[in-house]
């Protein structure tokens, strides 16, 4: 008889601990610091072409990851406040905020946004050359802000991901200015855009477009000079000292949770 009840609870054991590790298993994964890392440098300041109208809003327009906007709430915003860019326009994602249920995009600059940067450059080949905004998209007319919302249990784990959940609202493949006018730059600048490094030399811009905005930044007066720190990461791990005087890139520095530090190489002189 004991038998026959050992036989019978070993089993009900091993079901009460199967069904205590499931709930174990569907937990919501939150994002590593790594993975928001790499979120925040792949969508800062990144250039798009807008595929619908997208309304100008102060409090950020609900998108569902499941490729719904709540239309209620976007033809209010339209009515009230007009078009933010219309289909075919030029749009920059100037600050990207990550929440647990959400990712925030600022576009353009928000409602306070004005004419950006990009609309001054002009790129070709000898003494001609063609504004950026030339090359199939118009800058949009003015900014706005985008809250991408997703289950907890399922958040975007990189870049492309979000750039996927995006797709109805703007496409991340036409960005035809960002290419031009990272082209018209010296090559170790280029380079240094595309391994997502800050160098000596770069201005504000380049350094968006290699490392995104920063989290903090730090002036300071040394021997008569104004500089400013851009700061990149925080303890533990690596962080970024990025120090402009006056517009230009003068010092850049690592360093790993405090424990020693490197200074990248100057730029070669260009010619």
């Amino acid at each position: 008889m004991r038998r026959k009840r050992q036989v019978w609870i070993l089993p009900a054991i091993w079901a009460l601990l199967a069904a205590g590790a499931m709930p174990l298993e569907g937990k919501d994964k939150k994002l590593t610091t790594e993975e928001r890392i790499e979120i925040l440098r792949g969508m800062t300041a990144e250039f798009a072409t807008a595929k619908i109208m997208l309304p100008r809003s102060k409090k950020p327009l609900p998108f569902e990851s499941q490729a719904r906007e709540d239309k209620q709430k976007w033809e209010e915003a339209a009515r009230k406040d007009g078009p933010a860019a219309r289909p075919g326009d030029l749009i920059q994602l100037t600050k990207v905020e990550i929440e647990d249920d959400k990712i925030i995009f600022e576009i353009n600059g928000g409602m306070k946004g004005g004419r950006k940067w990009y609309e001054r450059i002009e790129v070709g080949m000898g003494t001609r050359t063609t504004p950026i905004g030339g090359y199939g998209h118009s800058p949009a007319p003015s900014g706005t802000t985008i809250a991408l919302e997703f289950p907890k249990s399922s958040p975007p784990r990189s870049s492309a991901e979000v750039k996927k959940m995006l797709a109805p609202l703007m496409d991340f493949e036409k960005r035809s200015a960002t290419e031009q006018y990272v082209e018209t730059l010296p090559e170790p600048i280029q380079a240094a855009i595309k391994e997502n490094r800050a160098v000596e030399g770069m201005n504000q811009e380049q350094v968006i477009l290699a490392l995104g905005k920063p989290e903090r930044k730090i002036r300071e007066t040394k021997d008569g000079e104004e500089l400013e720190d851009w700061v990149y990461g925080r303890p533990p791990g690596r962080i970024v000292f990025v120090t402009f005087k006056g517009s230009k890139v003068v010092r850049v520095k690592e360093a790993y949770a405090g424990l020693g530090g490197s200074v990248a190489p100057p730029l070669p002189p260009t010619p």
